[in-house]
């Protein structure tokens, strides 16, 4: 089966959404519109923040020597909020929690982070054919204290672990695969919201997680701060 090149992803399970949202109660540090997708679908009102890539206050996406993938997916989610938070301050806005999210690919405690080109992408299809991984998955929401005198961050965090298991990939699956544009950009080479759903053989845990945002563990964190 060869697969159509991939249009730009407005959203799944609803139609195209328009941002920004009126009255936001939360900032979203990320770009990503699979979690833009995401948290229209769960209705919560945000504003997403654009989170800088390299130098002064960037987030350095690096593990630490002999952290565990899970240990340095919330690190990453952590960091992003904190990061978020302090960049809505610097810019003047309204005081709002801001959500952080990381989702890496796991194998064998290896992190199949977003491929360099398609060669590094048909790399880690084949060795994720056949087998289970991981999916990890954190959320983290940061807000300022309005109790203490010196008004620090707090942070609160989740994270998920999803099992999926992918049947065996044949070479013309995976160039087929390749020719499309969904591996570009996403953890593990593919996104199982799209044509790759039908290489996921079984998955227990969170599929919004393996999207990128377990919504779950994310409105758990948030409802404390929903207008009412």
């Amino acid at each position: 089966m060869r697969f159509k090149r991939a249009k730009r992803l407005n959203g799944f399970f609803m139609s195209p959404t328009t941002f920004p949202f009126e009255s936001p109660v939360i900032y979203l540090a990320s770009q990503s519109e699979r979690r833009f997708c995401l948290l229209a679908q769960a209705k919560i009102p945000f504003l997403p923040l654009s989170l800088k890539s390299e130098g002064r206050g960037a987030v350095r996406e690096v593990p630490h020597a002999g952290e565990r993938p899970e240990d340095y997916v919330n690190r990453m989610a952590r960091a992003k909020a904190v990061v978020g938070l302090r960049q809505s301050r610097l810019l003047g806005l309204s005081p709002l929690p801001v959500l952080g999210a990381d989702t890496e690919v796991v194998l064998a405690d290896n992190i199949f982070g977003k491929p360099k080109d398609a060669d590094d992408a048909r790399a880690m299809l084949s060795a994720l054919s056949g087998v289970t991984h991981q999916v990890i998955s954190s959320v983290a929401l940061a807000t300022m204290n309005p109790n203490q005198a010196e008004k620090r961050v707090g942070v609160k965090s989740a994270t998920v672990i999803t099992q999926v298991t992918m049947k065996p990939l044949s070479d013309a699956e995976i160039t087929d695969y390749l020719v499309s544009s969904e591996w570009q950009g996403k953890a593990g080479a593919y996104a199982i919201q799209g044509c790759a759903g039908s290489f996921v053989k079984h998955l227990s845990g969170s599929f919004t997680g393996v999207v990128g945002l377990p919504l779950f563990e994310t409105v758990t964190l948030i409802t404390p701060y929903l207008r009412r």
